[in-house]
């Protein structure tokens, strides 16, 4: 009995990496952020009269909730880092490492939200996506809403921090499931919101103006600050979110472009938030670990994973299948009780583990050599690693999940 016991601990520790504390710690995050993106999902799917009332949305709808994870689990990426290192101090005084993350974590919202705006009209113009909002329109509700949700997200992140300071939390194993469900949670709702300003010709024009305006001398403070660390953030930060919004504009292109598949079953809607945002939690917690053991000396990324590298990559495939099988199955019962469309449990939930063990292979190769070329070209990994991570997955688990539709014969 006890060998018996002992034989199966070790292939517990084997298949989680070596680390059950931090696998145990990473999968209850990851089920409340695919809980918590439930709500997200429900409001996309009851919302399908504004999504065709202003065509573009849905194409703004994977950006604005990346940019909140990319922002603020890049944030709390770095506040875990600076926790192992032990020079944390939970202040706002922008003299401080955390005051200045904080400050540079909120000019970085603006700027990008207004940055995103512009890009997703482009974009929409580039790919011929006809009809599509305003300009004006797409600034209104990218600032407003964006501004809305990095205020609750920026707390939440904080209050993370704390909280594993004085419990003893692994920050490096629940910052990114966490931020990522209530920037799901909360920017969906503070976009519909904002979309309703959209129809008001005088007032939006006038939003997309001050937005557009304030963001500008923001981006100047931040860049030329004499705060260090503020203006390094800013510095690096800028680029990749650029990139990342792209990539995410591309993700949002190719859901706009299945419009009807995801109307003719509005369980598919609220399956996308907790999809996309799980296949992105997984790329934050790997990042996050990889970051925070290359600025211990912990692991020296080489070409092929070794080590403590390739025990939280093999955490990472452990965590992905029961993550999407309960977003699958969270989805479907959303879709019971609010009425909404679906094939059925199964045809979903097959779904969201087929397009989530696939996008879980992307997950590890770009976590890994995104953190590998961070380091060789002098960059922090944790402000690079999470925006490139969660947005390519965002583009690839768009890809992910149509091809799943598709192979499960649902579109």
């Amino acid at each position: 009995m006890g060998r018996s016991r002992a034989v199966h601990l070790s292939w517990i520790t084997t298949v989680v990496g070596g680390d059950r504390i931090a696998y145990r710690n990473s999968l209850a995050a990851l089920a409340v952020a695919v809980t918590a993106s439930l709500v997200a999902g429900i409001t996309l799917a009851t919302t399908t009269e504004t999504l065709e009332e202003l065509p573009g949305l849905l194409l703004l709808v994977p950006a604005a909730l990346a940019v909140k994870g990319n922002i603020f689990g890049a944030l709390g990426s770095r506040l875990g880092t600076s926790i192992h290192a032990g020079v944390f101090q939970l202040s706002p005084r922008l003299d401080t490492v955390v005051g200045q993350n904080t400050a540079a974590a909120l000019a970085l919202s603006l700027v990008v939200s207004v940055e995103l705006a512009l890009l997703a009209k482009g974009v929409a113009v580039v790919f011929d996506v006809t009809p599509t909002m305003s300009t004006a329109a797409f600034v209104t509700v990218s600032a407003l809403g964006g501004a809305i949700a990095s205020l609750v997200v920026l707390i939440i992140t904080l209050l993370l921090a704390g909280g594993s300071v004085r419990f003893g939390w692994d920050l490096d194993n629940v910052v990114a499931p966490l931020v990522t469900a209530t920037g799901d949670v909360i920017t969906l709702p503070a976009l519909v919101w904002a979309a309703a300003l959209a129809d008001i010709g005088g007032v939006t024009t006038t939003l997309a103006l001050v937005s557009t305006a304030v963001s500008v001398p923001v981006a100047v403070w931040g860049i030329f600050s004499p705060r260090p660390v503020l203006r390094s953030i800013m510095r690096e930060s800028l680029p990749i979110l650029t990139v990342a919004c792209v990539l995410d504009l591309i993700a949002g292109i190719t859901i706009e472009k299945r419009l009807d598949d995801f109307v003719a079953y509005p369980v598919l809607l609220i399956l996308l938030p907790g999809f996309l945002g799980t296949a992105g939690a997984l790329g934050g917690v790997l990042s996050s670990r990889l970051a925070t053991k290359v600025h211990l000396g912990l692991i020296s990324p080489g070409a092929r994973p070794r080590g403590q590298a390739g025990s939280d990559l093999v955490m990472v495939v452990s965590l992905c299948l029961p993550a999407f099988a309960l977003a699958g199955i969270g989805a479907e019962l959303g879709g019971l009780l609010t009425g909404q469309g679906s094939p059925g449990l199964w045809q979903i939930v097959a779904v969201s583990m087929l397009g989530g063990l696939l996008a879980t292979f992307a997950v590890m190769i770009v976590a890994y050599y995104t953190t590998l070329v961070a380091i060789r070209f002098g960059l922090d990994p944790d402000t690079y690693g999470i925006p490139m991570v969660t947005s390519s997955l965002d583009f690839v688990g768009a890809f992910t999940l149509i091809l799943a539709l598709v192979v499960v014969g649902v579109a």
